[in-house]
């Protein structure tokens, strides 16, 4: 979790050829006034190696306006989209910001980029499935999992492609201003509140969304408003009128993950949510989630997010002040 004080100061490093989606994402989420949600949001600005125009991977559309390399200097996180241009200066900018301090995170193939100035070596990282390969074979020092969303290590995270760009913006705004905050910008851009990044990137059904007919569905909303109640899979299944192995198999199908983990999933995000919007004591807020009792509650934040309940609520609750 990261302390703050004043706007955070994003940087999205682009370059010739840069992919527009995944630039457009990280601007999306970072660069959109988002004061009315009451925290101190985001300075953020493009950084390039040249100051003119720069072509994007979109024949006709350029970028004006970003700032020279020397900029990054300010930055708390440096974005990296996926381009073309794997310019000397960029990859030396990038080690200096990471040797700094400085969060790094590539979205899908940026990660070609974060390779080429070494910061992957000897970490785990993700790009689009379709790339996986590549980035393995290229580089042999970096563990590819080309199953994840995305991955973080010691303050550098990367991606898989389009959607998980969001995903993983949307965790960079949960680690900075909690889950509740999060979700809000989720709902803001019409998307799902964020996943989890150990998530599968590829999934052979899309998960059916809110107000659809189906009993599968029906069924996801109902464990969400039941968190706090036993929720099994026999359970899950008998209310979508299917077997339980069934309903697992054709679950993993649409989320990736077990209907177990995807349950213990939502209740870790609604314990975030309650520890950060309410005073409530720490062992109801672990039986109102469906965590059961405070030792479980402890456990599960230190596997999920590396912090204590209290060390938790006292970081965003003081943020909210």
């Amino acid at each position: 979790m990261r302390q703050l004080n004043s706007r955070p100061v994003v940087a999205v490093m682009i370059g010739e050829g840069v992919a527009l989606f995944e630039m457009a994402a990280a601007w999306e989420v970072f660069a959109t006034d988002r004061s009315a949600l009451g925290v101190p949001w985001y300075d953020a600005f493009f950084c390039a190696p040249d100051r003119g125009p720069i072509r994007t991977g979109s024949p006709g559309v350029t970028v004006s306006g970003a700032r020279p390399l020397s900029a990054l200097k300010r930055a708390s996180t440096v974005i990296v989209p996926p381009m073309i241009e794997k310019h000397p200066d960029t990859l030396e900018a990038l080690r200096q910001a990471h040797g700094r301090g400085a969060r790094i995170a590539s979205l899908c193939t940026g990660a070609f980029v974060l390779a080429a100035a070494g910061l992957l070596d000897g970490r785990t990282a993700t790009t689009h499935w379709t790339r996986a390969a590549t980035l393995a074979e290229r580089y042999p020092a970096i563990d590819v999992d080309p199953r994840v969303l995305y991955t973080e290590s010691d303050g550098i995270l990367t991606s898989a492609g389009s959607a998980a760009c969001l995903d993983l913006c949307l965790h960079m705004v949960a680690q900075d201003y909690g889950a509740d905050i999060a979700n809000q910008v989720a709902r803001d851009l019409v998307v799902p509140p964020h996943r989890a990044g150990g998530q599968a990137q590829f999934v052979e059904t899309p998960m059916l969304v809110s107000g659809s007919t189906d009993l599968f569905a029906d069924t996801l909303e109902w464990a969400i408003a039941h968190l706090a109640d036993p929720i099994s899979v026999d359970l899950l299944a008998h209310r979508a009128g299917m077997s339980s192995r069934t309903f697992a198999r054709r679950f993993r199908e649409c989320a990736g993950v077990t209907p177990h983990q995807w349950v213990l999933r939502q209740r870790v995000q609604l314990a975030q949510r309650l520890l950060e919007v309410t005073d409530l004591p720490i062992e109801q807020v672990a039986t109102d989630s469906g965590l059961g009792s405070a030792t479980n509650l402890r456990i599960q934040f230190r596997q999920v997010l590396g912090t204590s309940p209290t060390s938790y609520r006292r970081t965003f609750q003081a943020q909210a002040v």
